[in-house]
């Protein structure tokens, strides 16, 4: 379950803005008293790249802000809003209008939860993938699966290419070295499926 949820100073709904990730990244930083050369250091970029990222300057690829989630002691879910959830549904069901979203900034790239929380064995997350976006290379512990819901989704594992389309899905290991992109001309949609949980 994500361990705190983004406020949003008007309390709505709405998706997060490209803007809240990375000032949320720089209170969080300065609530634990440490530097930009700290965080930069350990997450392994530059001060002026994590300054950029903080002002939403930069993009922020998915393994530069899991380093940096790890390097500030939360998990990635931290930055995931959570609107209001209905009563007894809270544990059980995600309406399709209270789904936890996270944008990536500048990325392209918006993630939706559809589990009720991340304590169980595994995730499930809805992808869209904007033209032109690219989650840059990463990796971590575990194995993931997927389908594609629509578009066309451009998938690395391992150095080899694939290119998915509506119906197409696909499995491996998250150890290996992946990366999504997206070089069609409309948003792509994939269900994710990982265990145990990244995020």
């Amino acid at each position: 379950m994500p361990t705190r949820a983004l406020h949003q100073s008007n309390g709505s709904k709405e998706d997060l803005s490209t803007d809240d990730v990375g000032s949320q990244i720089r209170e969080l930083r300065k609530a634990k008293g440490m530097t930009l050369q700290e965080v930069a250091g350990a997450a392994g970029i530059s001060i002026g790249h994590l300054s950029q990222i903080e002002r939403n300057q930069s993009k922020l690829p998915i393994g530069t802000l899991k380093r940096i989630s790890t390097t500030l002691g939360v998990q990635i879910n931290w930055f995931f809003h959570a609107p209001d959830v209905r009563g007894g549904e809270k544990d059980i069901v995600v309406r399709a209008d209270q789904r936890r979203k996270l944008t990536f900034t500048q990325l392209g790239i918006q993630e939706e939860l559809l589990l009720p929380n991340l304590s169980g064995p595994l995730e499930m997350l809805m992808s869209t993938v904007e033209p032109g976006a690219d989650s840059g290379d990463y990796s971590h512990d575990g194995v993931e699966a997927g389908l594609v819901i629509s578009g066309t989704l451009d998938l690395w594992v391992s150095g080899q290419h694939f290119v998915l389309h509506t119906g197409d899905s696909f499995s491996f290991k998250s150890t290996e070295v992946h990366r999504c992109a997206n070089s069609g001309q409309e948003p792509a949609k994939v269900v994710w499926v990982i265990t145990p949980p990244h995020y």
